[in-house]
């Protein structure tokens, strides 16, 4: 018997939480799948009547405007938060006397909320409170930063406040592969004449492919989940202009009482999610393979 224990310890101790997930994660994901394919309004409803749902999802021009806006903040937020991150961690590995300061002061924002980022924002963006108050406070009468209530703009105020948050964790992933490099290499290269942006253009960065795409991972991951920060900063509007996809399925699950809305709209985020992360999966396997 104690034997048998000893063999089966790690089962049992593994069991609960590996109900726990097949449940609460893959059972409600196969709930919300089979809700998507009804009539669902207020209460779901189980008999299952095709693609409707879908239908009227993809009529909806709330649900275009918040699929635009994901190309716009994901493209923007992936884009500079990448670049901006690789500059940094490229001065940091200048060997900086200064580094771990500087280090700590673009990591702190990763470590706040996204609700306080987009409340900190919110202020600072505020055009009777913040930016625009404070400049027209020195004089310049003229000048507006009203992006915030523009719906025109509004998308871009999501953007800035996203990449202040993220820009710095990119950073930290860059600096670490950075750090990684053999320094051999280095050395034979400036020995050889090559200037130090060459080194890093021709020999660095492309040896940093697989820490890039982890960081693209993460940050496409973050984008196609944000709801919290435009939730603080914007609360989707004005009008529902910053909408996105993860807002627009709380609106139709809580405010709205469409929950057959909402699922399909939870469907089609995760096999946007599905479509970043299993063609990683695959590759990160087949290295290993080979």
């Amino acid at each position: 018997m104690a034997k048998w224990f000893e063999t089966h310890l790690p089962k049992i101790v593994l069991a609960p939480s590996f109900i726990a997930i097949l449940i609460f994660v893959y059972g409600f994901i196969a709930w919300t799948a089979w809700v998507s394919l009804t009539r669902s309004r207020l209460l779901p409803r189980y008999e299952i009547e095709g693609f409707i749902q879908y239908d009227r999802l993809f009529a909806s021009p709330r649900w275009d405007t918040a699929m635009n806006n994901l190309y716009i903040f994901g493209a923007l937020f992936i884009g500079v938060s990448m670049i901006l991150g690789l500059i940094l961690a490229i001065l940091l590995d200048q060997q900086i006397r200064v580094e771990g300061a500087i280090r700590t002061i673009y990591l702190y924002p990763m470590a706040l909320s996204m609700i306080v980022t987009g409340t900190a924002w919110k202020w600072i963006l505020n055009p009777g409170l913040g930016l625009e108050a404070m400049v027209k406070g020195w004089g310049y009468e003229n000048f507006t930063f009203d992006w915030l209530v523009n719906p025109d703009m509004a998308i871009y105020t999501v953007v800035l406040a996203a990449i202040w948050q993220s820009s710095g964790f990119v950073m930290a992933l860059f600096l670490a592969g950075l750090r990684s490099v053999d320094t051999e290499i280095i050395r034979a290269a400036q020995i050889d004449g090559i200037p130090t942006w060459r080194v890093y253009v021709s020999i660095i960065i492309p040896s940093m492919a697989p820490i890039f795409l982890s960081a693209f991972i993460v940050l496409a991951h973050l984008a196609i989940k944000a709801f919290d920060l435009v939730i603080a900063l914007t609360g989707g509007g004005p009008g529902y202009a910053t909408d996105l996809p993860a807002t627009y399925m709380y609106a139709m699950a809580f405010s709205r009482g469409d929950i057959g809305q909402a699922a399909a709209s939870a469907m089609i985020m995760m096999l946007v999610v599905f479509a970043i992360v299993v063609p990683y999966l695959y590759s990160e396997l087949r290295a290993r393979n080979d």
